[in-house]
């Protein structure tokens, strides 16, 4: 788990849910990260994707993702999919209107699609830091994921710009991402 600034991690946690979903300008904000991750994609050589079905107020991928799928047959998308017994994830396809079910967490997920790989995941932040620095919700899901796909994946944080953390610092052995998106563009991209 990410060292918080200060204070309690699970307090720092809830006050950064809040402040997402309090945020005035969400819509608006949305509507940008959507462009920036538009435009960035374009370039990119992979053909898999995994995402996440947003929840708490987080930014949703899944429209820019549908619009990069279509520009290219082989593409797909995939999101997690929670294994209730041994707490690992999975990616299965997923594509509008593909059947979902709920998940050990109340998360709707594929249901009844291909497990795949991706080759760049989009994560989730409720804050990021300097130089690809992610603060999740603690569970440690995506690093345990990640730990397991060989080849590595190619991993991006996905946040609004009011969750920069300028002192959030990883912890021994965590991987940073590769990349941070927000509605203010890419803010950080390893070399």
């Amino acid at each position: 788990m990410n060292s918080p600034p200060s204070g309690d991690p699970e307090t720092l946690r809830r006050k950064l849910i809040a402040a997402r979903q309090a945020l005035p300008d969400r819509l608006e904000r949305a509507v940008q990260l959507q462009s920036v991750l538009r435009v960035w994609l374009v370039g990119r050589p992979e053909t898999t994707i995994g995402g996440y079905w947003p929840i708490k107020g987080e930014f949703d991928p899944l429209p820019a993702l549908y619009r990069w799928a279509e520009a290219d047959e082989r593409r797909r998308i995939g999101l997690p999919v929670l294994n209730r017994e041994d707490g690992s994830l999975r990616f299965h396809v997923w594509y509008p209107g593909c059947p979902m079910e709920l998940d050990a967490h109340d998360i709707p997920k594929p249901k009844g699609t291909e497990q795949f790989a991706p080759q760049l995941l989009l994560l989730p932040c409720l804050g990021f830091g300097p130089e690809g620095q992610r603060l999740g919700y603690g569970g440690g899901f995506y690093d345990r994921c990640i730990a397991t796909l060989t080849p590595r994946p190619a991993v991006v944080g996905l946040s609004y710009s009011n969750g920069f953390l300028p002192m959030l610092r990883a912890q021994p052995g965590e991987l940073a991402l590769d990349a941070v998106l927000t509605d203010d563009g890419v803010v950080w991209q390893a070399e």
